[in-house]
């Protein structure tokens, strides 16, 4: 997995987190790359003070269990994309849609800012987006045909989200046609969850003002748990997956009434 260097550093920071620590001439076996190349990409992680160096290797600096969403964004790229698309076919013109931050959530945001019938339609606005993620705020604001709304609260450095107080109060104060939800993790019994308790308490705003609430995650969060819970299944409507994803990890949302959707 020589790949690009963004790819490489995703990879070795999930190491990190799950290790606690990076071996140069290991991680180099692991990515198929030199050991020159990641005594360069730990430099620079270090540079970037996600990391300490240590001789021959690297440790974890101050990640916790949450990367940063721009090393995220790697992960599963095509399943996230082709998620996006199906997911973002869901909405007609004049829609209002609510967009919880994350590296899915952000692709359902690019899909929907370029569908050409909403490009073209008489709607004005064709649509209207409420989100609390400011990286997919920065993409919409020049998109014309989109009228945007951004939640206040707190900026968290790792998700672009913004969370608290003064970001819940203005969702107290509208309602949604449809919410996509980007999750950590989606679990049959546990529902939806967050790695962050003040990202699920946005995010469970958000779903709450929905008239439809759409989860849209690949196989990898289906079936695992994080820290904080989001919502209940029950209170999903449809699910947006990759295509490959088992039955054994669908057929218990199915069971419980939650609409499937490969992508």
């Amino acid at each position: 997995m020589a790949g690009s260097a963004q790819a490489r550093w995703s990879a070795l920071l999930e190491k990190a987190t799950r290790d606690g620590r990076i071996e140069v001439e290991a991680a180099a076996a692991d990515l198929g790359v030199s050991a020159a190349t990641i005594r360069r990409d730990l430099d620079e992680l270090a540079r970037q003070q996600m990391v300490t160096r240590t001789h021959g290797g690297a440790v974890i600096h101050a990640i916790a269990y949450d990367l940063p969403l721009r090393y995220k964004a790697s992960r599963h790229a095509r399943e996230k994309e082709r998620i996006a698309q199906v997911a973002a076919g869901l909405v007609g013109a004049g829609a209002v849609v609510g967009l919880n931050g994350g590296t899915t959530t952000t692709e359902v945001a690019r899909a929907l800012a370029t569908r050409r019938d909403l490009l073209e339609s008489e709607s004005d606005p064709s649509l209207t987006v409420v989100t609390n993620a400011l990286n997919i705020a920065n993409e919409l604001v020049v998109r014309r045909h989109v009228k945007l709304v951004v939640t206040g609260g707190v900026a968290r450095p790792a998700s672009y989200e913004l969370i608290g107080p003064l970001a819940t109060e203005l969702l107290a104060e509208i309602t949604l046609d449809h919410v996509f939800l980007g999750v950590d993790g989606l679990d049959a019994a546990h529902g939806a969850t967050a790695g962050h308790e003040g990202e699920a308490s946005i995010n469970r705003a958000l779903a709450s003002r929905a008239g439809q609430v759409i989860c849209v995650a690949d196989t990898s969060k289906l079936g695992a748990r994080a820290f904080a819970r989001i919502c209940p299944v029950g209170d999903i409507h449809v699910l947006v997956t990759d295509k490959d994803a088992p039955r054994e990890l669908t057929d218990p949302f199915a069971a419980t009434g939650v609409e499937i959707i490969r992508a």
